[in-house]
């Protein structure tokens, strides 16, 4: 427990204080979900919470229901606040919509070229990726590659996508992050953005989609070992379903 706030507080810090106490409070707790400071099924105190960031009660109650909207905690009348475990459903939903759509953003990236410096700070983002391999910074490679599929979204002119990947992505991130490096390793991740990249410079429509495709379709892989390794983070028993995991 002592080790969980003394991560958060960490994490608090960290955020941006220009921020409104709402919006920091939801980043803090939506990221330490995701990286499992707090774990599924783990119950979260309104009063420790507030008391912890020397806030009031009323943003970590809005912060709560953000994120009880989001499907990452599950609020129980009379009850209190807890993590919701993974759900293998919504992963697989959200990772459907986020193929869809980043398909979409990546063949449209082939229609309208990309300017030089946007093509170089994919370029970049992707150096720095590998750059945490050797230092096993997976908290920074995971940032990394989020700010490379935001890049590309953005650059091409579709934000309101991002935004919806954004809206559906929690459970998929649980996973993800579950993932790097045992399952996924970080090399991996950082050749297909090079093959997504190499492909969009190539203006090879074709090559760039299935590269999107396959880089999106890696959890599959790794989503049914994650759930024999930590069965207590997901809601559901490991059952061997290849028609979902293709």
């Amino acid at each position: 427990m002592n080790d969980m706030k003394a991560n958060l507080q960490t994490m608090w810090h960290r955020t941006d204080g220009d921020n409104s106490v709402r919006q920091r409070l939801h980043e803090v707790l939506r990221q330490a979900i995701i990286r499992m400071v707090v774990a599924p099924g783990q119950a979260l105190s309104e009063k420790e919470i507030a008391d912890l960031f020397a806030v009031s009660r009323q943003p970590v109650r809005e912060a709560f229901i953000r994120l009880s909207e989001s499907g990452l905690v599950e609020v129980r009348p009379q009850r209190g606040t807890y993590v919701v475990r993974i759900s293998r459903q919504a992963v697989l939903e959200a990772r459907f919509i986020r193929e869809s759509l980043e398909v979409a953003i990546a063949l449209e990236a082939t229609k309208c070229p990309l300017p030089p410096a946007v093509l170089m700070e994919l370029k970049e983002l992707i150096a720095r990726q590998r750059s945490c391999v050797e230092r096993q910074d997976h908290d920074r490679f995971f940032a990394l590659d989020e700010l490379f599929h935001r890049t590309l979204a953005i650059s091409t002119g579709q934000a309101m996508a991002w935004n919806v990947i954004e809206n559906v992505k929690a459970q998929l991130d649980r996973v993800r992050y579950l993932s790097i490096p045992e399952s996924t390793p970080i090399t991996k991740l950082a050749d297909q953005h090079q093959a997504i990249v190499d492909a969009i410079v190539a203006a090879d429509a074709k090559a760039a989609t299935e590269a999107m495709s396959l880089h999106q379709r890696e959890i599959l892989h790794s989503l049914p070992e994650l759930e024999r390794r930590f069965p207590e983070m997901f809601d559901e028993p490991v059952l061997v379903r290849t028609q979902l995991y293709g």
